[in-house]
């Protein structure tokens, strides 16, 4: 008899009958069909980066990938994203030209981000948005607003005319992925929150006698996780002086040190600082207290 299947000269795919058991068993059509890509791949890919081929959102993808791991089918999930440098699919001109020519919405993307960069892509920069699209399983409408994004943080860094690296945009995209900004929603709440920490990181560097001018991005690596602990200006302003105090002058790790201390002990504000730190009252002993006011360490 016949076979009924057509392109039976292609490439197999290959699975176990214990597999197709569990999987028929189970009757989940969206597992079934993520592991049948799983197995397209060689399983060299996270689930997630499937997102883009099936054209399922996240939580499609999610629910279909716990399936598959409760049925023992694939292997744990992994505690974090990787780096891009760790590990990223490497894709080809074929890999570029059969997503532009099977996408209208990446199609799109591309030429979106072209304009907002004012450049051509060449095929590694939209091999960069594909592999967040894809691998990533980032939306072209987040990923639209991170190059957006980006590109307004290099303008305001470097001035007018200069534009973010795609190897920027792609780093920013991975963190973006570890942090879960994968919708709109998500990714409007983000740069509202990053919008107002601009806003309040001149008063940051007056507090630490830096003057008018931008933090470099190392100075602002600090002053955002002073931000992210709960500390206003104010407190800065008192690990500053200590730090000053200690080193006759600014020294950022030292600063941080201090601040860190502050954070693990839930003293934010320049009032729990200042309480925690007071000297308790002398006994009558007639001995004059030793004034350590400032002995926040």
């Amino acid at each position: 008899m016949a076979s009924v299947l057509l392109h039976t000269t292609d490439l197999s795919v290959t699975m176990t009958a214990e597999a197709a058991k569990r999987l028929l068993d189970r009757g989940d059509g969206d597992a079934a069909l993520l592991y049948l890509a799983l197995l397209r791949r060689h399983g060299t890919v996270q689930p997630r980066a499937l997102a883009g081929e099936l054209r399922w959102d996240k939580g499609r993808i999610e629910a279909a990938e716990e399936t598959l791991r409760a049925l023992g089918l694939i292997a744990p999930a992994e505690a974090a994203i990787p780096e891009p440098a760790d590990e990223r699919p490497a894709y080809q001109r074929d890999d570029v030209a059969r997503r532009l020519d099977g996408s209208a919405e990446f199609r799109s993307l591309v030429t979106e981000v072209e304009k907002k960069l004012g450049k051509k892509l060449t095929t590694p920069d939209v091999g960069v948005l594909l592999g967040l699209n894809d691998y990533l399983g980032l939306p072209a409408d987040v990923i639209y607003l991170l190059v957006s994004h980006c590109a307004q943080r290099v303008q305001r860094r470097y001035g007018e005319g200069r534009r973010p690296a795609m190897r920027q945009i792609e780093k920013e995209g991975y963190a973006w992925a570890r942090m879960g900004i994968d919708t709109q929603r998500a990714a409007a709440e983000y740069l509202k929150n990053y919008a107002h920490r601009q806003e309040t990181l001149p008063a940051y560097m007056h507090a630490l006698q830096l003057g008018d001018r931008m933090p470099v991005a190392s100075e602002e690596k600090y002053l955002t996780a002073w931000q992210e602990w709960g500390f206003a200006p104010e407190a800065v302003a008192l690990a500053y002086d200590k730090t000053v105090m200690k080193c006759h002058e600014l020294k950022w790790p030292y600063c941080n040190g201090i601040l860190k201390k502050w954070h693990e002990k839930g003293l934010h504000t320049v009032a729990e600082i200042e309480s925690e730190n007071r000297p308790a009252k002398p006994r009558e002993t007639g001995k004059k207290p030793v004034d350590d006011a400032w002995n926040y360490v």
